[in-house]
């Protein structure tokens, strides 16, 4: 499998990557992306410090199904069972942020609310993430404007359609492993994202990323200095027909007999449409032979039944 790898910060021939990226593997990784590395680092620092913080006031900002961000504990979820899969809950624990207050939808079962739900420690925190959630924000409305390019529509496509968007940035501890897990326990299931695009920023640690490549097998997605991972979502997929592939993923177990460090961190920014936006198929991704194979849906709904799907409760 060939992972591509595109500088942004001359996007020459953008359009034709991304979309053959898209066919073939449903990952790429960009580079030159302009995010400042110091707000990086910082939105880095405080998730590691936060999740060494004491579990008891971890769980004070602990996430529900029906408002799923916040703290999400050790075996609280499963991404496996979003797809409709019998599977192991997940090994990791994690820190979820919801997207901006939204007047609008706030009304809709708690989903989305008219605050955020903030760790009081580190002190830094907040100030790191928003940062950081900014600089993600502005980046998703790059690559959706790109990716639009890509699909040969008008690039401001997406525009009224993700200005009001639902992303969520999520940082994920998983502890190392001092003995290996139950069998078919990993730290994260095979599962694919639910929105638009995913912007990962990987640890180096091992036990890390993979992609089900088209032959069946495994991939190990490399890690990229100074860059991000993005991939594809089940919305995107839809969207266009399946000419792009929102390509099934899982983080799998270190290996306990190799020496080092086996404790492994990311941060993502799941990009997620407006909730009302309309997810039908492109005009130009369907024909006689190929006739749309999704019915039309609408992000917040599609969102909703998936994290329910996902989330185990004791």
């Amino acid at each position: 499998m060939q992972f591509p790898i595109l500088d942004l910060k001359t996007a020459k021939g953008a359009a034709s990557q991304i979309d053959e990226a898209c066919r073939e593997v449903g990952f790429f990784a960009i580079t030159g992306h302009g995010v400042p590395q110091g707000v990086i680092d910082a939105a880095w620092s405080v998730s590691t410090r936060f999740f060494d913080r004491p579990l008891q006031e971890k769980l004070s900002v602990r996430g529900r199904v029906d408002y799923p961000y916040g703290y999400t504990q050790m075996s609280s979820e499963s991404l496996a069972a979003s797809g409709g899969e019998e599977a192991a809950t997940d090994l990791n624990e994690s820190f979820s942020l919801s997207p901006p207050p939204r007047p609008e939808v706030a009304d809709l079962g708690g989903f989305v609310l008219d605050h955020r739900v903030w760790p009081n420690r580190p002190e830094e925190f907040e100030e790191a993430w928003t940062e950081y959630y900014h600089h993600m924000e502005r980046l998703a409305a790059r690559l959706m404007r790109l990716c639009a390019a890509a699909l040969g529509i008008s690039e401001s496509f997406f525009d009224d359609k993700i200005d009001r968007h639902l992303s969520a940035l999520r940082a994920l501890n998983y502890p190392a492993q001092a003995t290996p897990p139950p069998p078919g326990q990993i730290r994260a299931g095979a599962h694919t994202d639910y929105g638009t695009i995913t912007i990962l920023l990987p640890g180096q640690a091992t036990g890390g990323l993979q992609v089900l490549a088209n032959d069946g097998s495994w991939l190990a997605v490399p890690h990229i200095p100074d860059g991000f991972i993005i991939n594809l979502g089940d919305l995107m997929a839809m969207w266009t027909n399946d000419r792009w592939r929102s390509t099934l993923h899982r983080v799998v177990n270190p290996d306990t007999n190799v020496a080092g460090s086996e404790r492994r961190q990311s941060m993502a920014f799941f990009h997620q449409p407006n909730w009302d936006a309309e997810i039908a198929c492109l005009p130009n991704c369907a024909s006689e032979d190929n006739p749309p194979r999704y019915l039309a849906t609408r992000s917040g709904p599609w969102l909703r039944a998936k994290v329910e799907a996902s989330r185990h409760e004791d």
